[in-house]
């Protein structure tokens, strides 16, 4: 459907309902991120895990978002593209006020938590 950053993730499938969004993803086992993150053992970067997050509220909203504070940021299991089936991303947005997006955010793979974020977007 639609691709996140750089095309390492790729949407497979979105939903919208009720401030949550929720995508099915799918991850470029050959994305030439993992030749340098890291040679021999490589994984999804955290940095792109927060990217993906931001990209997918801007495609879903359209809205254009800048990271004001992200307050709660935690990385429980590295998503290797050998072990990236069943990847879900599931985000929780309250209504905008002032110009501001908070949200919380997880990235689960086959259910297990992999990623979580609580944060604030200043939107553009």
């Amino acid at each position: 459907m639609a691709l996140a950053i750089d095309g390492i993730f790729t949407i497979e499938n979105l939903q919208e309902h009720s401030g949550q969004l929720t995508a099915t993803l799918g991850l470029d086992k050959n994305h030439p991120i993992f030749f340098g993150h890291f040679p021999g053992q490589p994984v999804v970067p955290g940095a792109c895990m927060l990217a993906l997050v931001k990209d997918v509220v801007e495609f879903a909203l359209h809205f254009t978002l800048q990271l004001k504070n992200a307050g709660n940021i935690k990385f429980m299991q590295m998503i290797t593209p050998d072990n990236s089936e069943g990847l879900q991303l599931i985000i929780t947005y309250k209504t905008p006020q002032a110009g501001l997006l908070s949200l919380s955010a997880s990235i689960l793979n086959r259910d297990i938590a992999c990623f979580k974020l609580q944060a604030i977007f200043r939107i553009m």
